[in-house]
């Protein structure tokens, strides 16, 4: 991934690059997240294991943070017998799209108030006006 602002504008990104530029997401995350969007119905945590061919903490581990970024959901199915399990399934894409919309516009203002900031700290006609004799 580039580092810089204009060298990602530069790469070649792809959709779901998102994932990762916008959540910090690792590969696998990804891997697992297009395994619910595939899936026709919500998938239990070792069925994502099997499908991305991980062990089931691992896989856990990456389903755990799709859930804190909200690309995914959990539902609990309750056993008739008593106990539980639960399966997972890939929010909206709308829902997505609308919060990491959200975040890039406040990262915009974010990026305008330093701009403006950086522009009145390092402004030489201020700073010349300021310390010139009268």
């Amino acid at each position: 991934m580039p580092d810089s602002l204009s060298e990602q504008l530069q790469s070649d990104m792809k959709c779901e690059g998102l994932l990762e530029c916008f959540h910090g997401l690792k590969p696998l995350d990804r891997e697992c997240f297009r395994v619910l969007v595939d899936s026709d119905e919500p998938m239990t945590i070792d069925a994502v294991a099997e499908a991305v061919d991980r062990e089931r903490s691992t896989a856990y581990r990456s389903v755990q943070r799709l859930l804190q970024t909200g690309f995914i959901t959990k539902e609990q199915i309750n056993y008739d017998q008593g106990g539980y399990y639960h399966v997972y399934s890939p929010t909206d894409p709308e829902k997505i799209t609308d919060e990491m919309q959200r975040m890039l516009n406040d990262w915009y203002a974010k990026m305008g108030q330093l701009i403006q900031e950086f522009e009145e700290k390092y402004d030489r006609s201020e700073t010349e006006s300021a310390t010139a004799p009268s």
